[in-house]
């Protein structure tokens, strides 16, 4: 097992992390208060106070023992107790903060998803709708040819992140030297191996799109079953909840995203029904823990599968303890881990990074200083 570096801090040792706490956190907070108008002040202002206590660094506070997910909680809290937003492990800040505008937004007594008008938003956006269409057309290649296709598609998906413009802005329009590492060969070819599929999601909209066209591929093989893992409640604006995933299915088998994936959206109902498609939230996706302190029956789980796929920058700080590795550290070998195959998609939106070629990083600092958190380039990395 590799030496493994201490997670990433909010304060000033990091300045990307820093920044996200101290000035985008705070913003995506009272962006709730100004598009849900019709919230209970009592609701609005335990917004403004949570995005003022994050600005100001004020000590985070414990949330109230009356819900589900205290006790998941209290462990993670007791460890930095007396720690501030801009004084802590940034994998801790992050999911903690969003966890506490569940709890203001009363998420567990109204299922009120906070982020539904940016989340509609982007089911309306012409990339979204460029993207099925393109996913769409594949629907008639032969299996491998389309599974290759839309891995792509599903991984540049992953820009489209509602908690930050600068990275959607690069949109699906893909540079010839985007793609700095491509094991899509290795971890397709596990799909001819026995056993389930998992996908660990990320952002609901264009992203969930593509990775149910993918998922009704992967269910074009006989007797294969798909697990899709998504986060109990509202996390990072956009990332998918179960709702989400019914509410993207509903608009395909409606006809409301064109009438070419009226067939696609039936396919994933019947398989839904069927029990071949299974949408799994779990607490564990909106804790601050590292992936390898999953719990006992992910380990489980995991281990019989044909693949597990993850999806996203936030999930793949977790596949590497939210950490800075030496870039050219072995994927693989960071992921000893981890107990069956595994394929990370990712487009970058935060420092660390491994399994990049000798060189890579020092070349692509040269040319752009942002390359690792602007979300424009992006990684399929497979370990066995």
């Amino acid at each position: 097992m590799l030496n493994r570096p201490p997670m990433i801090r909010t304060d000033a040792s990091n300045a990307f992390a820093h920044h996200t706490m101290q000035v985008r956190t705070s913003a995506n907070i009272r962006e709730i208060i100004h598009l849900n108008p019709d919230y209970p002040a009592k609701v609005k202002n335990g917004l403004e106070q949570l995005a003022a206590e994050v600005e100001a660094d004020a000590t985070i506070r414990m949330i109230e023992p009356l819900t589900p997910d205290y006790e998941r909680w209290l462990a993670s809290y007791t460890h930095r107790e007396g720690d501030s937003w801009h004084h802590t492990d940034w994998l801790y800040a992050e999911h903690f903060v969003y966890r506490h505008i569940a709890e203001i937004t009363r998420w567990w007594e109204t299922g009120r998803d906070p982020f539904t008008p940016k989340k509609e938003e982007e089911l309306a956006s012409p990339t979204l709708r460029d993207l099925v269409e393109r996913a769409a057309t594949l629907r008639d290649r032969p299996l491998g040819e389309r599974l290759d296709a839309l891995l792509m598609l599903d991984l540049w998906g992953n820009r489209m992140d509602l908690s930050f413009a600068a990275v959607m802005a690069h949109g699906t329009h893909v540079g010839d030297d985007d793609l700095l590492v491509d094991d899509s060969v290795a971890a397709l070819a596990c799909l001819q191996h026995p056993g389930a599929i998992h996908l660990i999601a990320d952002n609901t909209g264009t992203e969930l799109a593509m990775d149910l066209l993918l998922i009704e591929a992967l269910l074009d093989q006989p007797d294969r079953q798909v697990i899709l893992h998504v986060k109990m409640h509202p996390t990072f604006v956009s990332d998918a909840i179960v709702p989400d995933v019914h509410t993207l299915i509903e608009r395909f088998s409606s006809g409301k995203l064109g009438s070419n994936l009226i067939a696609s959206g039936q396919s994933l109902v019947n398989a839904f029904e069927s029990g071949r498609l299974r949408v799994i939230p779990d607490f564990f996706w909106n804790s601050a823990l590292p992936m390898w302190d999953m719990p006992a029956h992910f380990h489980k789980t995991f281990r019989d599968a044909a693949l597990v796929m993850v999806k996203g920058d936030a999930n793949y700080r977790r596949l590497l303890g939210d950490a800075l590795w030496p870039s050219i550290t072995s994927f693989a070998a960071v992921l000893d881990y981890f107990p069956a195959p595994l394929v990370a998609l990712r487009t970058l939106k935060s420092d660390p990074i491994v399994g990049l070629p000798n060189g890579t990083a020092e070349a692509l600092d040269t040319v752009d200083a942002r390359w690792r958190v602007n979300g424009k380039r992006g990684i399929i990395q497979f370990k066995p």
